[in-house]
């Protein structure tokens, strides 16, 4: 996969047929006439594909696939594949991408791809003096599993270190827990940790006695973070009759109440996780793991807080900043086996795993820069409820040219309701 070269900025993308998106992404270079298929749903997944991902399968089950667009991240510019059913997102983020990209764009550091493998040690009479041994045979442990995995070894990957816990206070008393570090390189690294976990469990018994219990990745990631920043003038964020210092401050006083308060956080965060998860799905990665680790992250001082900071520098300019943890592959499972996800990656051009979860942080925090922005001026239904009300004219039946013009006098009348648009659209159809 080499890094697309071309622009992300696609001008008036948004109001040309399918048909012409794509042709326009395969003049563009970013999709080839091998791949129209797979959108057309001519290709893709299989039945029998499907059939051999997961269990019981009796079909599949499709959800939209757009694109972000004008997305500048590290100076590289990134067409971002999202999938996902709720409105106004993809637009979201691409509007925040077009403004922010004439200011730098968006600037993303991953950590080495470091994933943490827990082994819980029970039935130890001296639960402190276990820890101990396994610490000072540190290195010996580590290399009775080095070549576990010698493709993983090879470039480079492989286990690295070893942490010891004593867990104090649980309902079964006191055990010991270890952390296996492997660095899975471009990979997710559940198969990898796990397998690693298995191999060294004996090793461990043998020096310390107990019984290994559970051996098994933990999504809390928090040896592989991702942070992604932005930084815009006052002016850029100025819309209609809101001044651009009036948006500003209320996207900061917003991110104080996420800040203070958990019930907002718990809504600031599911922003931000609307354009990750976005392209987590798209990608073919667990979306869920990355979930899980993202919310335990925001809950790691003990109360639950935002994942991202904003706030204004001396100049008066907004700068915003988000760090999660993700652990996210371009090699194995789904991103593999799922033609869609392949074409996803080729599409973004993304070369290693870090720089996938780079991509993601900066649509993560654009998504959640468009809703405060929203919050903090017009309100987010507006623009939402915009793009809800063609949804709600499908739900009633409208076909093709009947969708817009009844959702726009949904919006006129206020009334976004499924029995008000079979009743408007019945009258369309007799006049």
């Amino acid at each position: 996969m080499s890094a697309k070269s071309g622009s992300s900025r696609l001008q008036g993308f948004y109001n040309l047929s399918v048909q012409e998106r794509q042709k326009l992404l395969r003049e563009e270079g970013f999709i080839s006439g091998e791949d129209l298929p797979l959108l057309n749903e001519l290709m893709g997944l299989t039945i029998q594909q499907a059939d051999k991902m997961i269990e019981n399968v009796i079909g599949r089950y499709a959800l939209p696939l757009g694109v972000g667009l004008n997305f500048l991240v590290n100076d590289r510019d990134v067409l971002v594949p999202m999938v996902i059913e709720e409105p106004s997102v993809v637009a979201g983020a691409s509007f925040i991408a077009k403004i922010t990209r004439e200011h730098g764009g968006f600037r993303a550091r991953a950590d080495p791809p470091l994933m943490i493998g827990q082994l819980q040690i029970l039935d130890l009479k001296d639960v402190q003096g276990a820890g101990e041994v396994i610490k000072s045979h540190k290195k010996a442990l580590l290399a009775e599993i080095e070549d576990v995995d010698k493709v993983l070894r090879d470039i480079g990957g492989g286990p690295k270190d070893l942490e010891v816990r004593v867990i104090e206070d649980s309902p079964i008393g006191p055990f010991l827990v270890v952390h296996l570090l492997v660095d899975v390189q471009d990979a997710m690294g559940a198969n990898a940790v796990n397998t690693a976990c298995e191999r060294l469990a004996p090793h461990i018994e043998a020096l310390v006695g107990g019984r290994v219990h559970l051996q098994i990745l933990s999504n809390l990631a928090d040896r592989r973070l991702v942070r992604a920043a932005c930084e815009l003038p006052a002016i850029a964020l100025a819309f209609g009759e809101f001044s651009g210092e009036e948006v500003r401050d209320g996207i900061v006083e917003a991110w104080a109440f996420a800040e203070a308060d958990p019930y907002r956080a718990a809504t600031h965060n599911k922003g931000i996780l609307n354009g990750v998860d976005a392209v987590l799905l798209a990608t073919g990665n667990d979306w869920r793991a990355v979930e899980a680790g993202a919310h335990a992250y925001a809950a790691r001082g003990g109360r639950y807080q935002p994942l991202s900071q904003w706030r204004v520098d001396q100049e008066g300019r907004l700068q915003g900043r988000l760090e999660m943890p993700l652990g996210v592959g371009i090699v194995g499972g789904a991103t593999r086996s799922h033609p869609a996800a392949r074409l996803a990656l080729k599409m973004m051009g993304v070369t290693s795993a870090r720089e996938l979860a780079e991509v993601i942080a900066s649509v993560g925090l654009a998504q959640n820069l468009a809703a405060l922005r929203a919050l903090a001026s017009e309100g987010i239904q507006r623009g939402h409820m915009t793009l809800h009300a063609r949804q709600i004219a499908l739900s009633a039946g409208a076909e093709d040219e009947e969708i817009a013009p009844l959702a726009r006098r949904l919006v006129e009348e206020g009334r976004i309701e499924v029995g008000r648009a079979r009743e408007i659209l019945l009258a369309m159809r007799e006049d």
